[in-house]
């Protein structure tokens, strides 16, 4: 059994755990083990790395440092910001000036042995691929989805070596591998508004408005995301898009390990799907998913 080391983050750990339960439910089932981090920390994204680059840097090194220290050379991160943070950091930290110096002032050491993906292209991954195919017990016919992978996943190019930094894939290819339609749209790698949510609200609605809406003229059912706050900001904000603008998208919002599970066959209550703002079941009822 291969073995991964799991960073949930703080999102994961409190307002998403419906991302972190299908998560960990999804590579269960594939035969994916993994080791939560040991008594890992925040990552610094994204308050410490805006006002204190520094801090933010030393905080996900010494995540990188607590996993080398458990023997492991790759974690998957399921959460797009905590993803970001972490894989700058050990983008940094192969520079021997930054590895020093983060050990003589913070006392942090970092061999460099630690890889770091992002869930979905952990998942992505041929062999895991392979795998899931035969497992595909409900295929999800009939459901047209809007993959939305938002600005962090695919950005900077330099440094996160994604498939492409436009029009990426990897999510449209697994939900395709579990029955559902990836609708083509232009708004994949849009901002959803992210930690404008609380001082900008109104810029989160004005953004989310507009993802939906595409999302719904291409016709797609649900939208399908890979961030917790890209997910949370649509699907949190739907009934306050409604009173502003007087647009009722009811559009659900699916983590794609939900709609991965679902297609595993497991019970939407396994999968926390009832944590979601927007009614996520009648849909999937609708197409005799669930």
């Amino acid at each position: 059994m291969t073995t991964y080391a799991y960073y949930p983050g703080c999102s994961l750990d409190g307002t998403s755990k419906e991302y972190d339960a299908s998560s960990r439910l999804v590579c269960q089932t594939l035969g994916l083990q993994l080791q939560e981090v040991a008594d890992w920390n925040c990552c610094g994204g994204s308050s410490a790395h805006m006002v204190n680059p520094w801090l933010g840097l030393a905080l996900s090194a010494r995540n990188l440092r607590q996993i080398e220290g458990m023997g492991l050379d790759r974690v998957t991160v399921p959460c797009s910001a905590c993803y970001g943070r972490l894989r700058e950091a050990e983008h940094a930290l192969k520079d021997e000036t930054t590895c020093r110096r983060m050990t003589e002032e913070v006392g942090i050491k970092v061999e460099g042995k630690v890889t770091v993906e992002h869930l979905l292209d952990t998942l992505s991954q041929p062999a895991w691929q392979e795998k899931a195919r035969p497992l595909v017990k409900k295929p999800l016919t009939g459901l047209k989805v809007a993959c939305y992978y938002g600005c962090l996943i695919t950005r900077p190019r330099e440094i996160v070596a994604f498939d492409d930094v436009e029009n990426p894939q990897r999510m449209d290819d697994l939900m395709r591998l579990v029955g559902a339609e990836a609708v083509p749209w232009p708004f994949k790698t849009e901002c959803c508004g992210a930690v404008m949510m609380t001082g900008r609200t109104d810029i989160v609605l004005e953004r989310g408005r507009k993802l939906l809406a595409m999302a719904r003229q291409v016709g797609a059912d649900a939208i399908v995301a890979a961030c917790p706050l890209c997910q949370a900001n649509l699907d949190m904000r739907e009934g306050e898009i409604k009173g502003r603008y007087g647009d009722d998208f009811n559009m659900p919002v699916y983590y794609f390990t939900e709609l991965m599970g679902i297609a595993f066959g497991h019970a939407p209550k396994e999968l926390l799907l009832d944590k979601h703002m927007v009614d996520a079941l009648p849909l999937l009822k609708s197409k005799g998913l669930v």
